[in-house]
């Protein structure tokens, strides 16, 4: 996602919340991937996920904008 066009205090909100939710599942024993899934995010085949990367991934999941569906 182009952040050039997120509203920087969206998206420094988005990060804390993403490192918020992450540091609870790492407590509870989760993995980066166990972050993902919480959010609907799946990461690509092949492709470890660190924490730093999960949390950026929420991040732009939540200041995505939802698509809006045809009726």
């Amino acid at each position: 996602m182009n952040r050039q066009h997120i509203n920087p205090f969206h998206w420094h909100q988005s990060i804390g919340y993403a490192r918020q939710s992450c540091a609870q599942i790492f407590r509870d024993g989760g993995a980066p991937t166990d972050a993902l899934k919480a959010y609907g995010i799946t990461p690509e085949a092949g492709h470890t996920v660190d924490w730093s990367e999960a949390v950026e991934m929420i991040a732009d999941r939540l200041c995505a904008r939802e698509q809006r569906l045809a009726a």
